[in-house]
């Protein structure tokens, strides 16, 4: 596929996706490696646009240049982003009650603490990604190990062996004493790459993922 087909193909697709205002977008193509550039009005419509742009067929990595610059004048103060995030976060009861912490500067929200799941952390990402003013979220969360090394391989490979989107044979993985976990392989799409970080993301006591499957 040429770079130019490429760049097309992901124009229609978020012009088709109707949460997203594509305007402001610039899309462009380099051998596969899509840059984002422009901007647009929340965080979460930024993550949502990665999003998109990963989902066609051919991307092979994106460079994210794109800025957050809310609607209108009015900035919302850091105080008050910040007493939303902690009710937030509060209210979702995925996350246990005062693990993670929250810091808010110039609309910039990080994010700390310790939870014992990946699927915690994600969440308490996600509960404070659509508030008003977040121009972006740093997750710092970590992840407490329990497990045995051995134990999260095994539920690693049982969960890649379950997924129906994965060639399980094709993936060989890595489990370090510190919760880090090593993905190696080829598999034939990104979707694929990703449905593979999933699995590895779903075991507990996981605290790292790196990814090093090619896409071939």
């Amino acid at each position: 596929m040429s770079d130019s087909t490429l760049r097309q193909d992901i124009i229609d697709e978020l012009d088709f996706e109707p949460s997203i205002d594509a305007a402001d977008i610039g899309v462009a193509v380099d051998n596969g490696v899509v840059t984002l550039s422009g901007h647009v009005p929340t965080y979460a419509q930024k993550v949502k646009v990665e999003e998109v742009v990963r989902s066609v067929k051919g991307v092979k990595a994106i460079a994210q240049e794109m800025e957050v610059r809310p609607f209108g004048t009015h900035k919302t103060a850091d105080d008050e982003i910040a007493k939303r995030a902690v009710n937030t976060i509060g209210w979702n009861t995925s996350i246990p009650s005062g693990a993670v912490q929250i810091q808010v500067q110039d609309g910039w929200v990080k994010l700390t603490g310790k939870v014992e799941w990946q699927y915690q952390k994600t969440a308490a990402e996600g509960a404070v990604r659509h508030l008003a003013g977040v121009v972006g979220v740093s997750n710092h969360v970590e992840i407490k190990p329990k497990p045995s090394t051995c134990d999260i391989k095994k539920r690693i490979e049982d969960a890649l062996k379950r997924n129906a989107e994965l060639e399980a044979q094709e993936i060989k993985v890595n489990v370090l004493d510190n919760g880090a976990v090593r993905l190696e392989g080829r598999v034939h799409a990104w979707s694929e790459r990703r449905a593979a970080e999933r699995a590895a993301w779903s075991a507990a006591g996981v605290r790292t993922v790196e990814d090093r499957i090619t896409i071939g």
